[in-house]
């Protein structure tokens, strides 16, 4: 009987059970806490991050030009495709490296790898529990241009990345 794979979802929650909740999560200590090294890197613009799988030497590529919340967010996308695709790797020829690239085209979460590797980072970023605990504390105006800024602040990402996590829990609806 094959393996189940595990949910991006599934994936996230374990992690955060692990290494805890606090806000903002800790992705570069737990993605460094998984044996990845993580490097700040020139990268063209485009380019957000990029994983490279080399043998047992696992690097994650950020750029670092790119603001700090959204190098968190590539941060844990690589961390996902690491955790999530990892094994997929196998297929490339000669085992040399595998580089899979965090680029603007990849944002749109057009793939398959894509799209589940933003549901991890999004998942393990941004907890739904957590979310919902700070929104029951303080609800916020989703018009409120400081509101969604301050709950994006309490959790080190975006506000387009707030705004599309609550969004996709369904919880823009309830304002």
């Amino acid at each position: 009987m094959a393996k189940q794979k595990l949910t991006p979802l599934a994936v996230a929650k374990n992690l955060l059970e692990i290494y805890g909740k606090a806000l903002p999560i800790d992705v570069a200590g737990i993605t460094k806490a998984q044996g990845i090294t993580i490097r700040m890197e020139e990268l063209e613009d485009s380019v957000s991050g990029l994983l490279v799988i080399k043998a047992n030497l696992i690097t994650v590529g950020v750029n670092k030009s790119h603001h700090p919340n959204r190098q968190r967010f590539t941060i844990a996308h690589e961390l996902g495709h690491f955790l999530l695709h990892g094994q997929e790797t196998k297929i490339f020829v000669d085992d040399g490296p595998v580089v899979l690239f965090r680029n603007l085209a990849s944002s749109e979460g057009t793939q398959r790898q894509e799209i589940e590797a933003n549901i991890f980072a999004a998942a393990l970023l941004m907890p739904e529990d957590i979310i919902r605990e700070q929104l029951a504390l303080q609800p916020i105006d989703a018009f409120d241009d400081m509101s969604v800024k301050h709950l994006a602040g309490q959790f080190g990402v975006s506000v387009r990345a707030i705004t599309i996590r609550l969004t996709k829990l369904g919880l823009l609806d309830d304002w």
